[in-house]
This record gives C-alpha cells, sequence and structure tokens, in this order.
C-alpha cells in the first residue's frame, strides 16, 4: 500500500530565500519523526534549489511546468525542473485556470511532458460550483481533456487532486468539503478512470483531496475521505500546524 501523500504548496509563499529555507528545515524535522507518510514541499521557482538543499526524506515539487523548452520566455521546461530533482509536478492547479485562463488542452500537453520527463504529475480538478450531491460533470471533462492520448502505462505516475475551487481557503467564503462528498468525488473519479484505460490502470492513480485542509479535518479525509493524500496550501505554511497535518495523518492511517 502506497503511503498517504501530502503535497505542501507553498504557492508565491515566503517572500524571502531565508525564510522559505527555514521553513524546509522546520518541515523536513517533522517529517523525520513520522512514518507512513510521504511529503512533497512544493516551493516558487526561485526557491526550488536552496529548498532541495534542505530536504533528506521530504521530496521536491514544483508548482507547474510548461509543456517544452525553447523561446518561450519566463517558463520553465519539464526537462529543467527534472535536472534540478523535482519528483511531483502540479498541473492545472484553479489559479493557473482562472488567472492564467490555462486550458484543458494546454494542461494535457504539459501532463504529457512531465509524465515522459519521469516526474509524477499532480493533476488538479475541481467544480467551481456545486449543486445538490453530485459531483458536477465538469470534473469528469477536466480529467479526459488533461488525460487524453496518455499512455495508460503512465497512469501509475499522476495523482488526481480533487479540489473544488469553493473550497480553496483563498475564496471568498471557502469551507472545506466534507469526507462524504470527498469519497463520493473519489468513487466518481475512479469510474471516469476506468472507462478510460481500465480498472487495472485507474487503480494505480492516487486521488487527493484539496480546499482548505487543516490539522481538524485531515483525520477525517485519511479515514473517510476514500483519498490517498492531500493538497494542503496556506496551513503547510505554517510549521506547526503542517507537522500536525503530518502526525494526525500517520496516526489516522
Amino acid at each position: 500500500m502506497k503511503h498517504f501523500l501530502l503535497i505542501a504548496n507553498w504557492k508565491s509563499n515566503p517572500q524571502s530565500l531565508e525564510n522559505a529555507c527555514m521553513l524546509a528545515r522546520a518541515l523536513e524535522r517533522e517529517v523525520k519523526k513520522i512514518r507512513g507518510v510521504e511529503i512533497v514541499i512544493a516551493p516558487p521557482y526561485p526557491f526550488l534549489v536552496p529548498v532541495r538543499r534542505e530536504l533528506k526524506k521530504a521530496k521536491l515539487g514544483a508548482q507547474d511546468s510548461f509543456w517544452t523548452g525553447g523561446p518561450y520566455t519566463g517558463d520553465i521546461s519539464p526537462e529543467q525542473l527534472a535536472t534540478l530533482g523535482v519528483k511531483y509536478v502540479i498541473i492545472g492547479h484553479s489559479e493557473r485556470r482562472i488567472y492564467h485562463g490555462e486550458t484543458d488542452s494546454l494542461i494535457n500537453k504539459k501532463m504529457k511532458a512531465v509524465l515522459e520527463a519521469g516526474m509524477s504529475s499532480i493533476l488538479c480538478v475541481g467544480e467551481r460550483e456545486r449543486i445538490g450531491r453530485d459531483i458536477p460533470a465538469i470534473v469528469g471533462e477536466q480529467i479526459r481533456g488533461a488525460l487524453r492520448e496518455i499512455p495508460p502505462r503512465l497512469y501509475r505516475n499522476i495523482c488526481i487532486a480533487y479540489e473544488p475551487v469553493w473550497a480553496i481557503s483563498t475564496t471568498p467564503g471557502a469551507v472545506p468539503d466534507t469526507p462524504e462528498n470527498s469519497f463520493r468525488a473519489s468513487m466518481y473519479i475512479r469510474r471516469v478512470l476506468a472507462d478510460m484505460a481500465g480498472k487495472k490502470n485507474s487503480g494505480s492513480v492516487r486521488i487527493l483531496y484539496g480546499g482548505s485542509v487543516s490539522q481538524m479535518n485531515i483525520g477525517s479525509f485519511v479515514r473517510d475521505g476514500g483519498v490517498g493524500g492531500a493538497l494542503v496550501g496556506s496551513a503547510s505554511l505554517n510549521r506547526k500546524t503542517f507537522g500536525e497535518i503530518i502526525r494526525i495523518a500517520s496516526r489516522a492511517r
């Protein structure tokens, strides 16, 4: 059984290299105390190398990747990230879909490139609003668009983070989803994946929950949410809070 996966998405934080390294060292100390949980720290691009030097047990992640190298000012290629020791790459986060206008077609290119470069990809999907209990069809559409023509052999290196936009802590009025709904979303995602690549290949994909994850709810998501990990945003910037999330997730396994 794979370890429970916790992704610390720092977004555009912290604002200094010194603070980034201090936070990485503090989180690494927390990780060393725990078993049964895999930790990935995804800092901003400028801090990737310094943060990597602070990590021993935790793995290095990136918050995005372009789909190729060449004359693309400001973009980072998958090969460059792999050279830096990046193991996981977040693709299709709602903030990039909303603020940068990323389409399923572009996300598909990024997914293919990251996987072919030998890294694991964390595909983010989720609706902007939900009416009733059913998982909106847009979630399935995002998955099918992002994974189009990706060989089933690469599914073992794919994680899907179900992160409804209305639940993300930076969204006004955000509230975390419930473990019950997370379980329902997980089952829905499994069906979509099985239709695309068969039950065996779909079973190798880790499904994560994201959206206002905290020390108050992580235990419930581990036990009852039907997921194999969590994408943690704001809470991962606080050493004590994220350390508690790690410990609770480890005990709840």
